[in-house]
């Protein structure tokens, strides 16, 4: 603090020269002296506390005194108060935000080892979507197209690239054969109708397949490939509830352990009403959480995105589903703790 560093009892005799931070280590103090110093500098060897320039007062005869207690070490700063030699200041697998860097060089680091995010690429499929304006004549809208982007950022990736491709099985065979991103993500097509070319052309291209559909509504036809030894693709459903399904059961953890960071601890709370249940695959099911409980939302079907807009976590629902009061398995959303979003007027 600006003000004096002192050493031993008041009244002191105040030093003709002052200390400022960034300079050479200043002379010692003898009890009874006291010397002007500046917000971060050095401390003088044996001084006891600094007095802050608002509390010192002098007398006609030059001396400093004190106009309230003066506790021993007062206003300085000891070495070792944040960490010591040796210390592990973060663990392995921290998130690198600003706060950290700040840190890396408050300790002395010039450099950090550091694992980029993954570099993903988004390739929406399916004729029937439009990019503006109302559906009409059997066309509806792309919601995944504006959703994924930010909700891949938002779980770690870099996304380098947005594609629409229509139902072209060619365009899909080219844009796997030849993309450089470590993550692919795609958005329908997953299923086995005349226009769904995902299987064929990962069969095609010998890719291998990791998970090729899941026990879970909605979002079973889900899929994870390993395109090569470090390339991986994401199959979304395309309705876009069954698409988020996907998002978090599959793409958070590829992306988490691209990005080497640890997986989060699973967390419970009781739902405050009855949650349904699909009679022998899991639900995800859309909730808010107020105070202690989870609430379940409507508006949760496969293609329904209004319960999710509103939603803060999705409930993992077993089979036969769990009555008001049950406990139930929640997976967080990523956007309350990203900063991704704005507020609508």
């Amino acid at each position: 603090m600006d003000g004096w560093a002192v050493a031993g009892p008041g009244p002191w005799d105040v030093r003709e020269s002052g200390v400022l931070a960034g300079h050479a280590e200043p002379a010692p103090l003898t009890d009874g002296e006291a010397v002007r110093i500046a917000t971060g500098a050095r401390v003088p060897p044996d001084t006891t506390a600094v007095l802050r320039s608002e509390h010192g007062r002098g007398d006609d005869k030059g001396r400093l005194h004190a106009d309230r207690d003066l506790p021993h070490g007062q206003d300085i700063r000891p070495r070792g108060q944040e960490c010591r030699s040796g210390d592990q200041l973060l663990p392995v697998g921290t998130l690198v935000t600003p706060a950290v860097l700040g840190l890396a060089a408050a300790a002395g680091y010039d450099t950090v080892t550091a694992v980029p995010r993954p570099r993903a690429e988004v390739l929406i499929l399916g004729d029937e979507l439009l990019t503006e304006g109302l559906p009409h004549d059997g066309l509806i809208r792309d919601a995944l197209g504006p959703m994924l982007p930010p909700w891949l950022r938002a779980l770690g990736a870099e996304v380098t690239t947005v594609r629409r491709l229509g139902d072209d099985a060619e365009a899909l065979h080219k844009a796997l054969a030849y993309s450089e991103a470590e993550v692919i993500v795609t958005t329908g097509g997953t299923a086995a109708g005349p226009v769904d070319h995902v299987h064929p052309t990962l069969r095609r291209l010998g890719a291998e397949l990791l998970v090729d559909g899941v026990k879970v509504r909605p979002g079973h036809p889900m899929l994870l490939a390993r395109l090569k030894e470090n390339q991986h693709l994401v199959g979304l459903p395309g309705n876009p509830l069954a698409a988020v399904s996907g998002l978090l059961t599959l793409a958070e953890p590829l992306l988490r352990t691209l990005a080497a960071r640890p997986a989060p601890e699973p967390y419970t709370l009781p739902l405050r009403d009855a949650a349904h249940g699909h009679p022998y695959d899991t639900r995800l099911v859309p909730v808010v959480l107020r105070g202690d409980h989870a609430v379940p939302l409507h508006y949760n079907g496969p293609a329904m995105l209004r319960g999710m807009a509103a939603a803060d976590a999705l409930a993992v629902v077993p089979p036969g589903g769990i009555a008001a009061g049950q406990e139930a398995e929640l997976l967080d959303l990523p956007w309350a703790s990203s900063g991704i979003g704005v507020c609508f007027t």
